[in-house]
């Protein structure tokens, strides 16, 4: 594409593994709004580094004796691209598996030059295949969240250079939950994230089994771990949300259950564990409910409202799984390892 001088300088940074087809889409989608693109391979063995050569696009290959995490291919993108084009005030985060939209990348920049104290841009990621699982129509869900200022970005969003260098880039070391974290930090300094009504980036999620949903969950209560034991009361929402609601619903729910088992047993007394079961599957229901009639999203009606919130509740006991987890490995001082639902 043709760029006049007089407008900033973007440049595009693409990360993935074994994506194939979906990384060419991903990077022919690129191609059409920003000239400098770097894409970095995290092990490929299925053609994707010389397919992204064949594209003219320009390939950092990791050195996969080192641990991988996507924070580290995100931060050698940028570095990479630096090197090619020093000039680059603004770079569009991309993963392999999702198409950039048609204008986004201008949508996004306008926005930047309207609002000079935002530093980053993101827009609605929507799924390509929504309904062809649950479980992907579970992550288009996930992805419709609110329009405004926000707490963070994903993995897809336009960020200012400057205040990325400025705050370190992203947090290396991070398994999951790098933008998070690097969007907490960037929030400490001032700066906005912003999510914009515009359409952002096709994903496709490829999920077609209920193991890969119970991973991504397991990867969620890893994640609200890591954040709380790294920041405490400053840890995101989100985070907060996920770590209470183990809490009630994996161990103290439970414990009432038992609790009121053994002084059924002690009393001899079916009626009274009866009615503690029923007290707790009644607050389970209410809770499910509750969820469900408070979730008011585009494009959205009462059936996936439904499904997201058995969804959220269901996936307590993953997210349990995730936050045992992190205490397994904080407590071994274990070397991490990416926790992936592909």
């Amino acid at each position: 594409m043709n760029r006049d001088d007089s407008e900033p300088a973007v440049g595009v940074v693409a990360i993935g593994r074994n994506e194939g087809e979906r990384l060419r889409r991903c990077l022919e989608s690129v191609r059409r709004q920003c000239a400098s693109v770097v894409y970095v391979d995290s092990g490929s063995q299925d053609g994707s580094v010389a397919m992204a050569r064949g594209l003219g696009i320009e390939v950092v290959e990791l050195d996969m004796a080192i641990p991988f995490t996507a924070a580290r291919a995100r931060n050698e993108g940028l570095k990479r691209l630096l090197e090619l084009r020093r000039s680059v005030e603004f770079v569009q985060f991309v993963d392999g598996d999702c198409e950039l939209m048609s204008g986004w990348i201008a949508a996004a920049l306008q926005t930047m030059q309207d609002r000079r104290d935002v530093v980053v841009v993101c827009g609605r990621r929507r799924e390509r295949f929504r309904n062809a699982t649950i479980y992907n129509r579970l992550c288009d869900m996930e992805w419709n969240t609110s329009i405004g200022e926000a707490e963070a970005c994903g993995g897809d969003a336009l960020m200012r250079v400057g205040p990325l260098e400025d705050v370190g880039g992203y947090d290396s070391s991070l398994i999951a939950g790098e933008e998070p974290d690097l969007c907490r930090r960037l929030r400490a300094r001032g700066h906005v994230i912003l999510r914009i009504d515009a359409d952002m980036t096709l994903h496709d999620a490829a999920m077609t089994r209920a193991v890969q949903w119970w991973q991504k969950s397991v990867r969620t209560g890893f994640v609200a771990a890591e954040a709380l034991a790294r920041h405490g009361v400053a840890a995101s929402q989100g985070n907060r949300r996920c770590i209470r609601g183990v809490i009630i619903w994996v161990v103290m729910l439970p414990a009432l259950i038992g609790a009121g088992f053994i002084a059924a047993a002690y009393r001899e007394s079916v009626p009274t564990a009866l009615a503690v079961v029923g007290i707790a599957l009644a607050l389970g229901f209410a809770q499910t409910a509750r969820i469900a009639f408070r979730r008011n999203s585009p494009g959205e009606n009462s059936a996936d409202a439904w499904i997201y919130a058995v969804s959220c509740m269901a996936g307590k006991l993953p997210e349990a799984a995730g936050i045992v987890r992190f205490l397994h490995r904080r407590v071994t001082r274990g070397t991490p390892r990416l926790i992936e639902y592909k």
